[in-house]
């Protein structure tokens, strides 16, 4: 039972929680010992409550996980993970996490409750609704970063680095639903109620807009943030970017992936390759230039 729970708790996803990392490494604080740890504190903390939103979304959907071709084989809706307990540690970790969270600062726990908050209610209500589903996963992906920033104390954190992870996000979250269009097809509204209100069409138009203002958002960080270095050397970092949205085009329009964005991380080498280049190439600016 307690692999079922911590597959339930999906540790892959843990990944999206990097982006608490952002404040620290763009405000030039990675080497600070103390900021360091807090915000590694927070990263893990961050892991728990966001585990917990997924334990009760999946109590939430039991039902029509079972109806899904891949979903039905989660603990809770398999009944390898009894509904009790996963009840019992969500509620668990819900509690924890709000208790350190408050050690670390006040303004994390915020953070950290309006994530959980937004989280119950995209379960309940909003990932039912069109578009504003999409806004809200891009919404938990900013409240990732800020999360970070209230951490420490930020002397020069860039605003446009807010601008450009709500439109890398809304990227990844149509790209998520088109992914899951393709593959259920004709009976995806029996599946997810929300892709009803949408078409591949009319998904394809909304990722060409987010795609093509992520790379100009990020375009115009390299050269106007406060924070950057003066001989505009981070504009040698755009190529990484734009390689990895196409890749992810590429992997959701060719290879009919994409479902789960999280997975693409974690599995296809070009993409790891071009990220890891990317976090390289700004280190090494940031810290060696």
């Amino acid at each position: 039972m307690l692999k079922a729970l911590f597959k339930t708790m999906r540790p892959r996803q843990w990944t999206k929680n990097v982006f608490i990392f952002a404040a620290l490494v763009f405000d030039k604080q990675l080497l600070n010992t103390d900021s360091f740890l807090r915000t590694l504190a927070g990263f893990g903390l961050f892991c728990l409550i966001s585990s917990s939103a997924y334990i009760f979304n999946d109590l939430a959907d039991v039902e029509a996980d079972r109806q899904h071709p891949e979903k039905k084989n989660r603990p809770i809706a398999s009944g390898k993970l009894p509904v009790g307990a996963a009840w019992f540690a969500g509620v668990a970790l819900v509690i924890l996490t709000l208790g350190l969270a408050f050690l670390l600062t006040p303004g994390f726990e915020i953070v950290v409750i309006i994530y959980f908050l937004l989280n119950m209610a995209y379960s309940k209500w909003l990932k039912h609704i069109p578009i504003i589903d999409v806004l809200v996963i891009a919404t938990g992906f900013v409240l990732r970063v800020h999360a970070g920033v209230t951490l420490i104390e930020v002397q020069r954190f860039s605003p446009w680095l807010y601008v450009v992870m709500t439109l890398l996000a809304l990227f990844l979250g149509f790209g998520k639903r088109r992914a899951e269009l393709a593959l259920l097809a004709k009976g995806a509204g029996s599946h997810r109620k929300v892709l009803d209100g949408y078409t591949l069409p009319l998904l394809d138009q909304y990722i060409m807009i987010v795609s093509g203002t992520t790379i100009v958002a990020y375009s115009l960080y390299t050269f106007s943030a406060p924070n950057i270095p003066d001989n505009h050397s981070m504009m040698l970092t755009i190529p990484f970017v734009v390689y990895t949205i196409f890749r992810y085009l590429y992997l959701i329009e060719v290879k009919h992936e994409g479902g789960a964005p999280e997975e693409i991380l974690l599995s296809d080498r070009p993409f790891q390759v071009a990220m890891i280049l990317w976090g390289a190439a700004v280190l090494a600016i940031f810290y060696l230039s």
